[in-house]
């Protein structure tokens, strides 16, 4: 009985933990823009979001393990690899959104003790 249980709330936790990354990563993959995907020379961003919302209503639709474990694979995959690449060619890297110059600490520019 108790093994039913833990079932029943192990693939509840999964089915939220893929649809919210699947969630995520079409989030993302809107977001960005289109000359960025080609930029980056990736898929195109029309692929990338049926690739996704595909993924997403499978999740919602059809929960079975092998198709949410085929989608959480293109949702790693875009936000591992085509994720990173639209921001470098972007211009939204880490920790850069001030702009500040290669030198710039946590509080502010590294002046060499000057």
């Amino acid at each position: 009985m108790l093994r039913a249980g833990f079932d029943s709330l192990l693939f509840l936790v999964m089915f939220l933990v893929f649809t919210g990354f699947a969630v995520a990563a079409l989030v993302f993959a809107a977001m960005a823009r289109e000359d960025a995907y080609r930029a980056a020379e990736k898929q195109t961003k029309k692929f990338w979001l049926i690739v996704l919302g595909i993924n997403l209503a499978l999740n919602l639709l059809l929960p079975m393990l092998f198709l949410q474990i085929a989608g959480l694979i293109a949702a790693i995959v875009f936000m591992v690899d085509v994720r990173p690449a639209l921001a470098q060619v972007s211009g939204g890297g880490r920790g850069r959104r001030g702009g500040g110059s290669s030198s710039d600490g946590p509080y502010g520019p590294y002046n060499g003790g000057r």
